[in-house]
């Protein structure tokens, strides 16, 4: 398989089973709606030279043992441009999804918009965002592997606006087609690579790696499990504590205790509790923050979101991307785990500078807006307003070597104009160790390494 691999050969180095859809006629007049000279004729040759009557391919098919609506460009196929019939069929696809409740997988080759159907070829990523929508509103997932090349509405519609983008090496992934762009421009910034770089894609897959990873993806997303399981999620139960079991004495002795090196991170945390996950990355807003971790994970058999601090003090891109996470576990109805560890929010130029201050209120608004049920364990720092937007109201717990607080005791040094002998004093009159966040009614409970996994 290689990125120019035609449609059909794809999808069998991809599917267990393939049904394509039944195409319906869609007559149009001689050469098209606007009567372009030589069109049918260029449609005849790109049907003939790829066995194929339009732009796309549509079916259900099993992808690693699940069950979803593939459709694949045929870039032989007048550069995989969208044209009516086009639209047309990618509509059916996703009512189809809607129908038999299937995630739907674009796998996308194209140039964009076909030229030689004016409008009415510009018009159908209307049609397309509108029905990518209703299946979005459905409650079921969309993914895309962006090949070469994913421009144009392509990447605009069924690309960008999947929920979980994937690309092949090299990938020219860009809304501007090559042919189009600035003749100074750098082509290294239109490839997938840099793509992934700005946070609008969540992963490169090789080629070989392709049929594994997509079945993973879909077999922790897909609904059908999940709907017939356990309609209305219950809570996911806090991890076990992995660090220190015995309680601080004192508040400096929380703050030391969490602040300390060889304590257990989210990455031992996330590894204990999941048998398999898979990451998003990034916050389709041109920025990734190595120091939250999104993702999806299998818990006792059930599919469970996760937003994970890593200890560092999270970017504008880190609150965007568990923002993002939040909103698609909502959609797709599926519980989710916050790991709370962070000594604050970034607060230097740069971060304020890419709005600090807004992409924490989005989480907070995503967590306030949640309809599943979200549980939070602190494993380490709880940094004030930074580490408060990840915790679940009503549903948060903490480790023996955690705190939690409204502001760090060097901070509040700092703010009442106390020498740093007095940071041991404040620690204590901050009251953030884990007894004295379940006593004030902030924390359910302190975990244990008894705690139920």
């Amino acid at each position: 398989m290689s990125e120019r691999t035609g449609a059909r050969g794809l999808v069998r180095s991809l599917t267990e089973q393939f049904t394509e859809l039944p195409v319906d006629s869609f007559p149009q007049p001689a050469d098209g709606p606007l009567g372009w000279p030589g069109y049918d004729a260029a449609r005849a040759r790109a049907a003939e030279r790829t066995g194929e009557s339009e732009s796309v391919l549509c079916g259900v098919a099993t992808v690693g043992g699940v069950r979803t609506v593939l459709i694949a460009f045929e870039f032989g196929w007048l550069g995989g441009s969208l044209g009516e019939r086009t639209g047309h069929r990618l509509a059916a696809a996703h009512r189809t999804a809607r129908a038999e409740r299937l995630p739907v997988v674009s796998l996308i080759a194209t140039g964009g918009s076909r030229m030689q159907e004016g409008m009415r070829a510009l018009g159908q990523l209307q049609r397309v965002a509108a029905e990518s929508a209703r299946t979005r509103a459905a409650g079921l997932a969309q993914l895309a592997v962006l090949r070469d090349p994913a421009t144009g509405g392509g990447w605009a519609t069924l690309g960008a606006g999947s929920d979980v983008t994937l690309a092949l090496p090299g990938a020219q992934v860009a809304f501007a087609g090559s042919r189009v762009r600035p003749a100074d421009a750098d082509p290294l910034a239109y490839l997938a690579e840099s793509r992934h770089r700005a946070g609008q894609l969540d992963r490169i897959v090789s080629q070989e790696e392709l049929p594994e990873v997509l079945g993973r993806w879909l077999s922790l997303l897909g609904p059908a499990v999940r709907d017939r399981a356990c309609p209305e999620p219950a809570p996911v139960p806090p991890p076990a504590a992995l660090g220190g079991q015995t309680l601080p004495a004192d508040g400096w002795q929380a703050l030391t205790g969490a602040r300390a090196p060889h304590r257990p991170r989210a990455e031992a945390y996330l590894d204990a509790h999941f048998t398999d996950r898979v990451e998003i990355s990034g916050d389709r807003s041109g920025g990734i923050d190595p120091g939250m971790r999104c993702g999806f994970g299998r818990h006792e058999g059930r599919t469970v979101a996760y937003a994970a601090q890593c200890g560092t003090a999270n970017t504008p891109a880190g609150f965007r991307t568990a923002a993002r996470l939040l909103r698609l576990a909502d959609r797709l109805r599926l519980p989710v785990l916050t790991l709370v560890d962070t000594p604050g929010a970034a607060n230097d130029a740069e971060a304020e500078r890419l709005g600090a201050g807004a992409a924490i209120a989005d989480c907070f608004a995503a967590v306030a807006e949640a309809s599943v049920p979200l549980t939070t364990l602190v494993v380490g720092e709880g940094g004030s307003g930074g580490a408060l937007a990840l915790a679940a109201p009503g549903n948060t717990w903490v480790t023996p070597d955690s705190y939690f607080s409204v502001i760090a005791p060097e901070s509040a040094a700092a703010i009442l104009k106390l020498s740093p002998e007095e940071v041991p004093r404040l620690a204590d009159r901050l009251r953030l160790r884990p007894q004295d966040l379940v006593e004030l009614g902030v924390a359910r409970g302190v975990v244990s390494a008894a705690s139920r996994r």
